[in-house]
């Protein structure tokens, strides 16, 4: 009967189990996560998510939030719960003469990056472009433009957000200014944001950069260059190392499909001379399989690994921080690095210094500005068949990195039996963080989340 109810109080539609398209409607990006929630509730205002919550509160239901759904543990839904589902939120407004975009909710980043680099302008986003935006800035926000323009969440000027008691507030520097400040990096532990308005960065329509895979033999020192390389880097430069498995591409020797290599993937956003001119001395690093590097649109940079990533895969993933890329460090890699198990796989080690540096400490709530790389270690695999061994290889992994590491892992690529870790992984405000959560969110309602309980 709640289901009904629900239906009533909301313009966009409610789908429950006797619902059809409700199988289809409960699965998220990760199909490792099988819940049935009671209701999905697809909002189409921030109204209708003011109704969905308090409905949620009135019946004693659990609340998931689904923005873009990619959250790997799964976070945009639960068994029983009434997800508030966003992705009726996408509309993108964009003031290009005052560089500022208002961003829905749900939107994903491939919607953001149309939009804005229409007008020759972009933000900070994520490497995948079927990433919602609001996860990803909810949880810092690391991307190709980190370096040159700082985190996601170093771009946000304000953010609209529906609160466990029903309030709607607008969050930014003058207004609840201690909300505003746990948003940027606090996960979604304080409300449902509704919308998003972000700062936005003149960037070419076609950047310069692209990927090289170097044989085996040069991970140590593809690693060792690397790290070197990006102390002093320019800030156009937003590239990182990685471990993939070749995909089959048309400039991938056939007979080197499925081999695991050191990879360089590389953005420039400056003079295209001066970026060949860096990716020619990389290429001095040691020998080299396959390469494809040039001018390439800024978009298709970002979107370059969604065909790899579909919805429905088998995900597991682990995450760390680390400084200097150690012997020991890079030796772990190029051990299991060559070990990954499937094809859609990443090691990816993304530079966090630049304009990330120049943020204090105590700004936001995202507590790692001392670190160098967020590294992540991504299992994902079609086959549930393979989830044990594939598992094991993620674990294994990380066992090998964490001594070598910076206390936590970064939260959005953190995984559900991660909850033990979970001050660690916000770092230094998290004290700072229970406060928050206390004054907005008492009960916890907002707890399907790398969660953060009232102080």
């Amino acid at each position: 009967m709640s289901v009904i109810a629900l239906s009533e109080l909301i313009t966009g539609s409610v789908i429950g189990p006797n619902d059809p398209g409700y199988d289809d409607a409960r699965h998220v990006y990760n199909f490792m996560i099988d819940a049935r929630p009671h209701a999905i509730a697809a909002c189409g205002s921030t109204a209708d998510v003011q109704a969905v919550v308090a409905h949620a509160v009135a019946t004693g239901r659990d609340v998931a939030v689904r923005g873009g759904g990619h959250s790997v543990p799964g976070y945009g839904t639960a068994d029983d719960a009434i997800v508030v589902d966003l992705s009726g939120l996408t509309g993108i407004q964009v003031d290009p003469a005052s560089r500022i975009a208002r961003v829905g909710g749900g939107a994903t980043w491939a919607m953001m990056n149309e939009a804005t680099m229409a007008h020759g302008l972009a933000t900070t986003g994520g490497i995948v472009a079927s990433t919602g935006v609001g996860g990803l800035t909810l949880g810092g926000g690391i991307g190709y433009l980190t370096r040159a323009h700082g985190l996601s969440c170093d771009n946000l000027l304000s953010a609209e957000v529906v609160l466990a008691d029903g309030t709607i507030v607008t969050a930014s520097e003058d207004e609840e200014p201690d909300l505003f400040w746990a948003l940027r990096g606090g996960g979604g532990n304080f409300g449902v944001v509704t919308e998003f308005t972000f700062r936005l960065h003149p960037v070419p329509e076609n950047i310069y950069g692209g990927l090289i895979f170097f044989e085996r033999e040069a991970a140590a020192d593809v690693f060792r260059y690397f790290d070197r390389f990006i102390d002093a880097a320019p800030r156009e430069y937003g590239g990182y190392p990685a471990w993939h498995l070749a995909p089959p591409l048309p400039f991938i020797p056939a007979d080197r499909v499925g081999e695991p290599f050191p990879v360089l993937v590389s953005c420039w956003t400056g003079d295209h001379e001066q970026g060949a001119e860096i990716m020619q001395n990389f290429r001095g690093i040691g020998p080299i399989m396959a390469e494809h590097v040039g001018a390439i649109p800024y978009t298709a940079l970002n979107s370059l690994f969604d065909p790899l990533l579909p919805r429905g895969l088998q995900h597991y993933w682990k995450a760390v921080f680390a400084g200097d890329l150690t012997d020991e460090v890079i030796a772990a890699h190029a051990e299991h690095g060559r070990q990954m198990p499937a094809v859609n796989c990443a090691v990816h080690l993304y530079p966090v210094n630049g304009a990330a540096h120049d943020v204090a400490p105590d700004a936001t709530a995202w507590g790692h500005r001392d670190a160098k790389y967020a590294t992540v270690i991504a299992g994902m695999w079609p086959d549930p068949a393979d989830n044990d061994k594939n598992i094991r290889w993620v674990k294994d992994y990380y066992a090998a990195l964490a001594p070598h590491s910076l206390p936590g892992g970064y939260v959005n690529f953190a995984s559900g039996d991660d909850q033990a870790k979970v001050q660690a992984n916000f770092g230094v405000g998290y004290e700072r963080l229970a406060q928050v959560k206390r004054q907005y969110d008492p009960g916890n309602l907002f707890h399907l989340n790398q969660n953060i309980n009232p102080a």
